[in-house]
């Protein structure tokens, strides 16, 4: 397989900002019919974290938290994986087995440019053996 990330990502990607609350993350997940945002970095010496749906299911909504009080930076994951939009895609997938994650972003320089889900690999994978046939 010598498709490259780039290939395959998906550019729509959602931002919030670290000090947002879980609740502004929730109707922006919702609206978007999203699964994840971007959690941008407070300042330059900062990194770009990740808030999932799962996230918010577990470490707020089961705990019986109120959304309008916890900030995203409380539950959100920091620092992303992220791989560069070069690499192969066979490398990709040892990355996400390695950390057993179902999606990886990608940058460009210091810059979050898109997004690689299991489902994304999947279907690469079955475009590119159609193609063999």
């Amino acid at each position: 397989m010598n498709t490259k990330v780039k290939e395959v990502m998906n550019t729509k990607l959602e931002t919030i900002k670290a000090e947002a609350s879980v609740y502004d993350a929730i109707e922006k997940l919702v609206d978007k019919r999203m699964r994840s945002l971007i959690v941008l970095p407070r300042d330059e010496k900062d990194v770009y974290g990740v808030i999932t749906v799962r996230d918010i299911v577990f470490k707020v909504i089961a705990k019986n938290l109120d959304p309008h009080k916890i900030r995203v930076e409380e539950i959100a994951s920091k620092p992303v994986i992220s791989i560069d939009k070069e690499t192969d895609l066979e490398h990709l997938i040892k990355l996400m087995e390695k950390f057993n994650i179902a999606r990886v972003f990608v940058h460009e320089g210091k810059e979050i440019v898109g997004v690689v889900s299991l489902l994304d690999v999947m279907g690469a994978s079955l475009i590119e053996r159609a193609r063999r046939v």
